[in-house]
């Protein structure tokens, strides 16, 4: 009996091989080099979308989720530094 794979079904969801769909707040704390405590605050001030699952409520964030708040971080930085830009103070001669 041949098995069913999601590439058969033409399902690209632009995750590299191997990658999983959804990370734990630990996962996504090691991504953004910070802490879990500083994850689950994002996570439960909306600022990056998740989900609770199963009885004890783990949370977990889908890996494309995580890329959208990533390149949004981008943008409202590059929004800050056009706004502030950086001047350096005058040398003494």
């Amino acid at each position: 009996m041949p098995t069913y794979r999601v590439e058969d079904a033409g399902c690209d969801d632009g995750r590299m091989p191997g990658t999983p769909r959804f990370l734990t707040l630990a996962d996504v704390a090691e991504v953004l080099s910070t802490s879990s405590a500083q994850v689950y605050a994002l996570v439960r001030r909306g600022d990056l979308a998740a989900i609770k699952i199963g009885g004890r409520g783990q949370w977990r964030v889908e890996a494309s989720e995580l890329e959208d708040y990533i390149q949004r971080m981008y943008a409202e930085t590059r929004t800050f530094v056009d706004q502030h830009p950086y001047v350096e103070a005058d040398s003494p001669d």
